[in-house]
């Protein structure tokens, strides 16, 4: 979405944040170049979504002058952990920067309401262009292009759940803790922090490492019943369901 007016200035960041893959970095020394800002949260399956795109993005523009910064806002208490957070980036092959913002500082600056959210700025550091949860992955990138004055064909969608046309039906609630129950969506997810061994609806699987893990995966928007059972060694703090196709 366009931003309403182009006179919104760039927050700066906070002389608190720490980084990851960057020495500390200062918005204003990014003036000349547009930047993209996306919020996120390793143990939410949403800005799990949209981290392929953000990668990829950083990837196809890095040279031409896009400057891409990853945001992490913990909303969980495994996402508090600065070794979680850490872990999960190298694991999920995240190159560009990435700011921790557990204090939400940087995320009262942006009045941000959620994740992911992601907003685009000019190389003038004016607001150009931001967008809140997934979708709308082609009208970022030909934002991108506009502002570093190339033109590429943009990115195939990943899913079908990713198509601008798709139909999707509004899943179950998020719930909180070890939760079973009937649910409809078109996954369900959990935020398991250890490691060790659930069962879920009579199937074992194995759990590595701390993060958000998928449980049931469905073609289409189903309506199903979830039995979970945590093992020894692993906390469950909630359970996330994704919106499926009608």
């Amino acid at each position: 979405m366009r931003a309403p007016v182009d006179t919104i200035p760039a927050p700066p960041f906070p002389r608190t944040l720490q980084w990851i893959n960057v020495a500390t970095l200062r918005m204003d020394k990014q003036r000349g170049r547009p930047v993209l800002i996306e919020f996120f949260d390793v143990c939410r399956v949403h800005s799990l979504r949209t981290l392929p795109y953000v990668k990829a993005w950083h990837e196809r523009y890095e040279e031409d002058g896009l400057r891409v910064i990853s945001v992490h806002a913990p909303g969980f208490p495994p996402s508090f952990e600065e070794d979680v957070v850490r872990a999960s980036v190298e694991r999920l092959g995240i190159a560009h920067p990435v700011a921790l913002d557990s204090r939400f500082e940087l995320w009262r600056e942006y009045g941000n309401e959620g994740w992911p959210a992601r907003y685009l700025f000019t190389p003038q550091q004016r607001l150009h262009e931001f967008h809140y949860g997934q979708g709308a992955y082609a009208e970022t990138e030909l934002a991108i292009q506009e502002l570093l004055g190339v033109e590429r064909e943009p990115l195939a969608v990943l899913r079908p759940q990713d198509e601008p046309d798709a139909q999707l039906l509004l899943p179950t609630p998020d719930q909180p803790g070890a939760w079973s129950g009937p649910y409809e969506a078109g996954a369900v997810w959990a935020v398991l922090e250890g490691a060790g061994t659930a069962t879920v609806n009579g199937r074992e699987l194995a759990i590595g490492f701390t993060g958000v893990h998928p449980l049931v995966e469905h073609a289409l928007h189903t309506a199903g019943v979830l039995e979970l059972e945590v093992g020894p060694g692993l906390t469950c703090h909630a359970i996330q369901f994704e919106a499926g196709l009608a």
